[in-house]
């Protein structure tokens, strides 16, 4: 059963679609919980994920971050290994690392980075990081020999989206406490990084919902002619 302020909030949501300053606005002045919630977009694309070419997937670095510190672990070895420690990373490590996340089911990390001559061991891990969204691979940037910038980027707010299975994108875009304009910058470049996204194989509307909510409260629908006036100007 929905709370009292969940119910409060859900209760002034008016039915009709919002433009992105507005909705904003409104998750801000109508926080639920005491912690800091993380602000959430979705998107309803008109792609049908059973086919590879219609898969929607990349990254994109918010302006503004997400507010919080994301603990990086980077599977290298030698000179990478070194260079990945110098670059921040929260965790360094070779076999051994992927001995320890397959025997102990070690997950203490948010993001992974691989170098290419380790993806023959790091695909043992397949079935554990998978599921979980952590798998290294080369379209989002996390297979490369290039880890000081692959960690700098996911240490600067690097989101990774990927339609599921009902051809929605979920990815976060930064905490409530951010001042107005920051996260509406943030959820900007996230959902022009969707559009661009666009594969050539989908037909007919791309975009078809976009609603934004926080960690607790009810969504909003986002005004679908704003978003196709970004649309417009991203192509």
């Amino acid at each position: 059963m929905a709370g009292k302020k969940y119910r409060a909030f859900a209760d002034k949501i008016e039915d009709r679609a919002y433009v992105l300053p507005e909705a904003i606005s409104l998750l801000q002045k109508n926080k639920i919980s005491k912690f800091d919630e993380t602000v959430e977009v979705h998107m309803n694309l008109g792609v049908d994920p059973r086919h590879a070419d219609q898969m929607v997937r990349g990254t994109t670095v918010l302006p503004h971050g997400l507010g919080a510190t994301r603990r990086v672990l980077v599977i290298a070895q030698g000179e990478k290994a070194k260079e990945a420690e110098a670059a921040g990373a929260d965790f360094v490590g070779g076999e051994n690392v992927i001995a320890r996340i397959q025997k102990e089911n070690w997950l203490g990390f948010d993001a992974v980075v691989a170098t290419p001559d380790m993806m023959k061991f790091v695909g043992k891990l397949g079935r554990i990081l998978g599921p979980r969204g952590l798998m290294p691979n080369p379209k989002t940037g996390t297979v490369t020999m290039d880890v000081t910038n692959a960690v700098h980027e996911i240490k600067a707010g690097k989101v990774e989206f990927r339609v599921d299975k009902g051809a929605v994108v979920h990815a976060p875009v930064g905490k409530l406490g951010f001042a107005d304009d920051k996260l509406v910058e943030n959820a900007q470049a996230l959902i022009l990084a969707v559009i661009k996204a666009k594969p050539s194989a989908a037909k007919g509307r791309y975009v078809n919902k976009v609603t934004i909510c926080s960690t607790m409260s009810p969504s909003m629908v986002l005004n679908i002619a704003d978003i196709d006036k970004q649309q417009g100007a991203a192509q």
